[in-house]
């Protein structure tokens, strides 16, 4: 198995990744080519699993329009008056949650689309690149068949029809098509569809697979993944991280990398940085043994699902529920997940969906819908690389290699200052 040459100016330097998500492994996989030492601390154990683990393991050049949109508001607002709907904010009495939606609302416009969604469309296009290099060496189950977006309604079509255009003038494929195209596109499945939209660079994967193979190669290339580490100390010297600390353990090091997801302001709070971010619960369930078997990946566009081939099995995986960082299971945004599932594949009954057991994970939501991607001016030694919402399996492996262009002090391969973590300071 060839990893490629490794630089050695850096091979002195001790690299400290805090979070071992799947954005913090590919930031370690990237390090330790270019020779740092590495080490990854995961205050998760190791048969925890991650936020990435059990997602739709999509990569979506497609999704350029980042959550924070014109119609999102209403559309929310709407769907807060239904307990199967697949977006919903836990009420509380929060100041952060208040900056966090007000900061919303200030983007939810075209402007801001605008201005962002030639960047999302690169960066996701550049992860797609790189997701191909690393399926040379290894193989976690990567698809490059298109993703369908499934509309039952003429008025969603007609909507999904405009992002396609948009999609177009940014060089992505994007084909419309009536019901009886879709179904010939993918004749495996029985569709209740007025039409679908094919966009064509998009991908799929097995997510645990690919963070199998992430932590596999990490290992062979000298690299430490330790768990249950949770951070409890974060130590200065000359304006610079010098050390953390957490579970009776120190670590040091010359650079750090905070990737902890949805965990990560509370740490950087410890650093005295307020970072606007919520947390999206979403969850999964897994068909081992499916009535019918897609080729393609897809997402049944007004129930906002998603629907994933992984070998022989079929996950469908969805919603977005602002409330903390509590992992407590809402059985009526699973039992939307499945009414969803059987109206738009009719082939399927909810019976099918019996023991089967859902799967949650926790998403980092920033109020743009922007990661966050940069260093702390204060601290020349720290990189944050977290809030990629929905799109941190995608936007995983350009994140890492970005991350080592900003600790090499390179010129980064994609501007990115759009994504500052101190972007609403």
């Amino acid at each position: 198995m060839s990893y490629g040459m490794k630089s050695m100016q850096h091979s002195s330097q001790k690299l400290v990744i805090i979070g071992g998500g799947v954005i913090g492994l590919s930031t370690a996989y990237y390090a330790l080519k270019q020779g740092f030492q590495v080490t990854v601390l995961d205050s998760n154990g190791p048969d925890a699993g991650n936020c990435s683990s059990a997602n739709a393991g999509m990569i979506v050049p497609s999704h350029f329009i980042p959550l924070a949109a014109p119609g999102v508001i209403s559309k929310g607002l709407r769907w807060l008056l239904d307990k199967e709907s697949p977006f919903y904010v836990r009420p509380r009495i929060s100041l952060e949650l208040a900056l966090w939606g007000w900061l919303f609302c200030q983007h939810a416009n075209q402007d801001h689309v605008d201005a962002v969604r030639h960047l999302l469309c690169e960066l996701n296009l550049e992860s797609r690149r790189l997701f191909q290099e690393l399926s040379q060496d290894e193989d976690f189950g990567l698809q490059s068949c298109g993703l369908l977006m499934l509309c039952q309604s003429q008025k969603t079509l007609d909507e999904e029809a405009e992002v396609a255009q948009q999609a177009r003038e940014l060089g992505l494929s994007a084909n419309l098509l009536e019901s009886k195209a879709a179904a010939l596109l993918d004749p495996n499945i029985n569709m209740n569809i007025a039409g679908a939209v094919h966009f064509a660079e998009d991908c799929h994967l097995d997510p645990a697979r690919f963070v199998t193979s992430l932590k596999r190669r990490i290992g062979q290339m000298g690299g430490q993944l330790l768990h249950n580490v949770a951070i409890d100390e974060i130590t200065f010297r000359n304006g610079k991280i010098s050390s953390v600390s957490g579970s009776n353990e120190t670590f040091e090091a010359q650079q750090f990398v905070i990737a902890g997801g949805a965990w990560s302001p509370g740490l950087l709070r410890r650093i005295g940085l307020r970072l606007p971010m919520q947390s999206g619960k979403g969850y999964s369930l897994t068909l081992h043994n499916p009535t019918q078997l897609p080729q393609l990946c897809s997402i049944l566009a007004e129930a906002k699902v998603a629907v994933t081939p992984m070998g022989k099995s079929l996950r469908f995986a969805g919603t977005m529920e602002i409330g903390g960082l509590g992992t407590d299971i809402n059985p009526a945004r699973v039992r939307g997940i499945i009414k969803a599932a059987t109206r738009y594949f009719p082939d399927f009954k909810i019976s099918d969906f019996d023991g089967i057991e859902p799967w949650v994970g926790l998403r980092p939501v920033s109020p743009d819908g922007m990661p966050y991607l940069g260093k702390v001016p204060r601290l020349d030694n720290l990189v944050i690389a977290t809030g990629h919402a929905m799109m941190g399996l995608s936007l995983a492996p350009i994140t890492g290699k970005l991350v080592i262009e900003i600790l090499t002090k390179r010129p980064t391969s994609i501007r990115i200052e759009a994504l500052a973590p101190d972007r609403f300071s």
